[in-house]
């Protein structure tokens, strides 16, 4: 366990002494726990104590503690049977379900580490986890076979088909060599190769996250917790092991619930729930709605993208935000959000975990001001041992410690920014790789989404810059908008106006029922859709081209802008123009109109009307130079 104590010299850091001291005790998190035990031993411990308690409850039924370690044996025995030991990995793959979590189990029981893999991914994709991998058995249902078929050197094991013969296993505990820093699982990400990343995640990483969990949030025998991320989310870990710990109750809500904030706050209510994990996404749209003014659920954890709302005074629960990559045990940070009604920035972070520690560093790895945009390192028990079968971009990532006496002491490298707070809890400003750069201009899409969402009518939004058929980029926001959106358009551009320059404003607003979202929990950039005319922001009553002058420079600007429709009314500049499209747009009604107008006039009459009449204008104005001779040859 890494113990960072030490100040680091006046060389590593663009900080003074005091906010060294300061940064120093911020990073005191050392907490003792017990690093040598594993998950299914501390289960085991509590089946001793509560063997008839309810440890899990699905539409499909309900296990005690008893009868769960029971059947994880008989699947550990199983296993074992077929050559699993210590560190193989054994691929899983089920929808959340009791068997998901029976094999999790049985496979940490074996002495294996388990692997999951989402039933919803394409087989390519699966086909190259499981060769990465190189797990010789992976444990799913009978409908998902066929997932892994062309996968000769792995063997299938179904729980449904195959349940005859696993049960005739002995149901007694199961001995292994496993040891504490061997391993408990690998989660795969996406990676920037275009290939998926296995993280290997050890018993003591796991551990570190369990016991933090049960002392931070005062888990008891009594909560009843949920289970609704993806199987292959590694919250799915997160949502499981500190419960069945400590003598909680899992509840696993089916899909339909699931997906729908309505229908999941009845179920939470009806079912007691105390305690659940949410997607940020989900959790901005739960905290929305009405809520009785006493409900069991006691506390609301969210993470896996930025928060970008408060909650309101009345909501009956604690809302936890918390943030961690895959890489540090699924959390490094977290803090409960309170209230503000008069928010001056995104809700924060909160604070490391326990022996946990966070350093915002400049490019040469210097500590940076409080106060100062650094990017995110995490060191650590929470870890991860590497990337499996990628020793290149595990030296890259994962990096000597700069601040440790410790030789062995890492420190993971987020590619995220943030920012320390003057009273220590973290704000996350996005990735260092999600800057956008817009014809020179350098601009950050949370300073826009930051306007965005203070708009009543808006719940979420989220901005990118799309890249349209003719090569230019754009920024288009994406909005997932409250039941009376009545005259949003106008009142968004008016208040982004009011906050920022003309290039921050989003040429198009398309609005969308919820933000698409991967099995990770994250935005899924890839399945925003283009902006099109049915599914973008229009104005309330768009006025079309009346006049021969305005039918014209509508058509010289639609292609420009690659828009279908235009309104007369709308601002060139606000739809995706800039000074370098003025300057074709006005070498064009040059062309059609032998009328020559400056880049000063566009800027002053920025809509196909306005244009229209300075057009007319300056015909009108050449005509009446000309002698009447003149005039007649020119209309000829």
């Amino acid at each position: 366990m890494l113990k960072f104590t030490q100040r680091v010299s006046i060389e590593q850091a663009a900080v003074n002494e005091n906010e060294q001291d300061i940064l120093v005790e911020w990073n005191n998190t050392r907490s003792t726990y017990s690093a040598q035990q594993r998950v299914y031993q501390l289960f085991e411990a509590q089946v001793e104590r509560t063997p008839d308690a309810l440890a899990i409850a699905s539409q499909e039924g309900r296990l005690t503690y008893q009868e769960l370690n029971q059947k994880a044996n008989q699947v550990a025995r199983y296993l074992q049977r077929r050559g699993v030991k210590s560190e193989m990995l054994v691929g899983i793959c089920f929808n959340r379900s009791l068997d998901m979590i029976v094999s999790m189990l049985g496979i940490l029981k074996a002495g294996g580490a388990y692997v999951p893999f989402d039933p919803g991914y394409p087989v390519e994709r699966l086909s190259f986890m499981l060769k990465d991998s190189q797990a010789p058995l992976v444990v799913t249902q009978g409908n998902f076979s066929k997932h892994f078929s062309q996968s000769p050197s792995s063997s299938v094991i179904c729980m449904d088909t195959d349940w005859g013969i696993i049960s005739k296993e002995e149901r007694d505990n199961v001995e292994n060599k496993a040891a504490s820093n061997d391993l408990a699982y690998v989660i795969y990400t996406s990676g920037s190769t275009g290939q998926p990343k296995g993280v290997q995640i050890t018993h003591e990483s796991l551990l570190n996250l369990v016991f933090w969990h049960q002392r931070a949030f005062e888990v008891t025998a009594i909560d009843r917790a949920t289970q609704l991320a993806s199987p292959a989310f590694d919250a799915t870990g997160w949502e499981i092991w500190p419960y069945l710990t400590h003598g909680a109750s899992i509840h696993i809500a089916d899909e339909d619930v699931r997906v729908s904030p309505l229908f999941l706050r009845d179920w939470l209510l009806s079912n007691q729930i105390t305690i659940s994990f949410m997607p940020t996404m989900l959790a901005e749209r739960m905290i929305a709605l009405d809520w009785p003014t006493e409900t069991p659920l006691r506390i609301l954890l969210t993470g896996a993208d930025k928060l970008r709302h408060y909650p309101s005074a009345t909501l009956p629960f604690a809302l936890i935000n918390n943030y961690g990559p895959t890489e540090a045990t699924v959390v490094a940070t977290s803090g409960r959000i309170l209230p503000d009604l008069h928010p001056s920035s995104a809700p924060s972070i909160g604070r490391p975990i326990s022996n946990t520690q966070i350093f915002l560093l400049d490019e040469q790895l210097r500590q940076v001001p409080i106060g100062t945009t650094g990017e995110l390192y995490i060191g650590g028990a929470g870890l991860a041992k590497g990337y499996l079968n990628r020793p290149e971009l595990t030296a890259e990532k994962f990096i000597a410690h700069p601040f440790s006496q410790d030789p062995d002491a890492r420190l993971y490298k987020t590619g995220d920014l943030a920012q320390y707070l003057p009273d220590g809890q973290l704000l996350f400003l996005g990735r260092s790789d999600d800057q956008i750069k817009l014809r020179g201009f350098r601009i950050e899409p949370d300073e826009i989404t930051a306007v965005l969402n203070k708009n009543a009518s808006v719940q979420t939004s989220l901005v990118i810059a799309r890249e349209e058929t003719s090569g230019e980029k754009r920024l288009v926001a994406y909005l997932v908008l409250a039941d009376d959106a009545h005259g949003v358009l106008e009142s968004l551009r008016a208040s982004l106006r009011e906050h920022l320059p003309e290039y921050m404003i989003p040429s198009a607003f398309v609005v969308l029922d919820t933000l698409p979202i991967t099995a990770h929990g994250k935005v899924d950039h890839k399945a925003l859709p283009a902006p099109d005319e049915t599914n973008t922001l229009q104005e309330q009553s768009m006025a079309l081209p009346a006049t021969p002058t305005e039918v014209e420079v509508a058509n010289i600007i639609k292609p420009l802008l690659d828009l279908k429709q235009v309104s007369v009314d709308e601002n060139f500049f606000l739809l995706g123009g800039h000074s370098l499209l003025g300057t074709q747009l006005i070498t064009r009604i040059a062309e059609t109109f032998d009328v020559k107008l400056s880049l000063r006039v566009l800027f002053g009459a920025p809509t196909i009307r306005d244009l229209s009449l300075e057009i007319e204008g300056a015909l009108i104005a050449r005509l009446e130079a000309m002698s009447d001779e003149e005039a007649e040859r020119y209309l000829a």
